[in-house]
């Protein structure tokens, strides 16, 4: 591998941050102490800071020696709400919080790259090092973009990457196009006319009009939808009656909604929504149907996927480069920022859970697992990856 010195000399000190990092989880919207951690170690390393976007979000700003365009690279700081399993030292210190999808090493890793860039200097341009919260479900790009991220820091690209276990540490894999599903939730609500269960023609029975829609969901898939396309329709929680004998009034009907493009994802809400109005009319029942979209597909700009390729080969080598990946259907909020700007989302390997020590859980080292931990062997690679990404597309494009 060429990493980039001293960025191997400063492993175990990045490290302890990271690990610090580990042990104190906070949840979206409360990484205040987290974003000390940033604001401060940015600043020692005398890297402007901004803070506030996104409520608790940290941007540095790092100008090179001349002048020129301006990169952005990205790092998530929150955590989960799930019980570690782990005890080892830096496990953490708060019952209900984790950092089970390793933000903390991805906050580290940033750092890392953070701090040579602020050392070196020697690139055009200004990279903008972004520190955003509540990435797990709360929509934190979103929300920095919204209170004016782009505004106020003229960013001409944006660069992200997430670790993934199973794939040999400190790998990459890179595609152009969709590499992380939209999620949508959605909700429906059947309002019948509640009767005795020996006496059902007396009433209009929400719970079986609810079986019929959800059963009849899965065709938006199977019939409306082009086979190749990816997507999928799980409905994971039904909510009706309280008690034998009663047939209720209403019934809840709950799920997620996964896609791969927005143009799949808006066919099948439409057809949702006709299936649901029509099979309720069909029980003499009435129907809400809600559909919240909540984060789009994360969609590589092709430009962009070929430059990290090409950076991730000349770090680690074209063996632990795959551009063959097949994308995941778990989502990703930097989804809003490749939406705004071009860019690229990358995964750097997390191996299989052999970097653990003593202390870990059972479980396997997965995301969203509570035996997780992020592998600190990766910290100067991804950093390495930082640099030269950065430095190489503002060369490039001055």
């Amino acid at each position: 591998m060429k990493l980039v010195e001293p960025l191997v000399s400063w492993q175990p000190e990045i490290a302890a941050i990271r690990r610090d990092i580990h042990a104190h989880p906070e949840l979206a919207y409360e990484e205040f102490r987290t974003a000390d951690v940033v604001a401060e170690l940015l600043s020692k390393w005398e890297i402007p800071v901004h803070r506030g976007l996104g409520v608790t979000g940290v941007v540095g700003t790092i100008t090179g020696n001349r002048p020129g365009k301006a990169v952005g690279l990205r790092a998530d700081m929150d955590a989960l709400p799930m019980q570690e399993t782990n005890s080892f030292a830096h496990a953490s210190k708060h019952d209900g919080k984790m950092h089970a999808c390793g933000h903390d090493g991805h906050t580290a890793m940033l750092l890392a790259a953070a701090r040579y860039l602020a050392q070196s200097r020697d690139f055009p341009g200004t990279v903008y090092v972004i520190f955003q919260p509540a990435e797990e479900g709360f929509s934190g790009a979103k929300r920095m973009i919204d209170d004016g991220l782009f505004d106020l820091f003229p960013i001409d690209a944006v660069f992200g990457m997430h670790n993934w276990p199973g794939m040999p540490a400190g790998s990459f894999g890179v595609i152009p196009g969709p590499i992380m599903g939209g999620s949508n939730n959605f909700e429906i609500t059947l309002q019948g006319k509640g009767a005795h269960a020996a006496m059902p023609n007396l009433g209009n029975d929400p719970i079986m009009a609810a079986v019929q829609i959800v059963q009849s969901l899965q065709t938006t898939i199977t019939r409306n939808l082009d086979p190749l396309e990816p997507a999928v329709l799980s409905v994971t929680q039904i909510h009706g009656g309280t008690a034998d004998n009663v047939i209720p009034d209403t019934t809840e009907i709950r799920g997620t909604v996964r896609t791969l493009s927005e143009a799949a994802l808006d066919l099948i809400e439409q057809r949702m929504d006709d299936i649901i109005r029509h099979t309720a009319e069909a029980f003499n029942c009435a129907s809400n149907f809600v559909f919240a979209r909540k984060y789009p597909p994360t969609v590589n700009h092709a430009a962009e996927a070929a430059l990290c390729a090409d950076v991730a080969r000349d770090i680690v080598g074209n063996d632990l480069v795959f551009q063959d990946i097949r994308p995941s259907m778990g989502a990703e909020d930097f989804a809003f920022m490749l939406k705004e700007k071009p860019g690229c989302y990358v995964w750097i390997g997390n191996g299989d859970g052999d970097h653990r020590t003593k202390g870990h859980g059972l479980g396997p080292c997965t995301l969203h697992n509570g035996s997780y931990d992020f592998n600190d062997n990766l910290l100067p690679i991804g950093a390495s990856y930082w640099v030269e990404l950065a430095c190489r597309w503002l060369r490039q494009a001055n």
